[in-house]
């Protein structure tokens, strides 16, 4: 489903502060299953979920999507595809404080211009998935940390996209949360959805929900 070629990527390129996050990573990510990378900070585990979800861009090398090399398409094309196909859940989850739980989980829609009401129903009916339809008129900023996380779980899945990538997702959630996370993910992979995590937790990269594990240092992959 996804295949990267020869991936590298440099920050601050050509200057005395250059820094390469990545050297050359060649990868085929399989469709309908949980990877998980795993690596200490700084191994470039964030920054190659950045590219796969055409949030960044490859200082060089290729990103096939769907047999689409979309490597070098023009970014109001990479947004269509980021916001069609790729559902996004980050460590702080991103959560906008002040709106409620609902207006957060719709406003990724908005876009797309799907009537409010039809995105309303959406919402809703993820709500109920997650067990959090009691919680939809709260302000973000009451609820708990596993309440937070499945409001941006919710929202990474309004647009109904086919891969979820999950940045330490497990990082601010104690034992039990965590597990929580595990029995969801295994519910999008039922559903047909891919699924890329980043982890340093064993719990999670040691769950039977993960299908893959893939190793990275140094941005290398020691272990795929």
């Amino acid at each position: 489903m996804i295949e990267l070629s020869n991936i590298k990527k440099a920050f601050n390129q050509n200057q005395p502060n250059e820094y390469w996050a990545l050297h050359g990573i060649d990868l085929s990510i399989e469709a309908g299953k949980v990877t998980a990378f795993r690596g200490p900070s700084g191994s470039g585990k964030t920054t190659l979920l950045t590219i796969v979800g055409c949030l960044s861009r490859p200082t060089s090398g290729r990103v096939r999507f769907k047999g689409e090399d979309i490597s070098g398409l023009p970014e109001r094309f990479l947004t269509d595809i980021r916001r069609q196909s790729f559902g996004f859940v980050f460590q702080q989850f991103n959560l906008i404080k002040g709106l409620s739980a609902l207006e957060n989980v719709i406003l990724p829609a908005f876009p797309t211009g799907r009537p409010r009401s039809e995105l309303v129903a959406k919402a809703g009916d993820i709500f109920d998935q997650l067990k959090l339809g009691h919680r939809s008129a709260a302000k973000v900023e009451w609820l708990s940390g596993g309440e937070q996380q499945r409001v941006a779980i919710a929202r990474a899945l309004i647009n109904d996209p086919e891969v979820i990538i999950a940045d330490e997702p497990t990082a601010n959630l104690d034992t039990a949360l965590s597990k929580e996370f595990m029995a969801i993910l295994e519910g999008f992979t039922a559903a047909g959805k891919t699924v890329l995590l980043t982890s340093h937790d064993p719990l999670v990269v040691e769950s039977s929900a993960v299908h893959r594990v893939v190793g990275m240092r140094d941005g290398r992959l020691t272990e795929a």
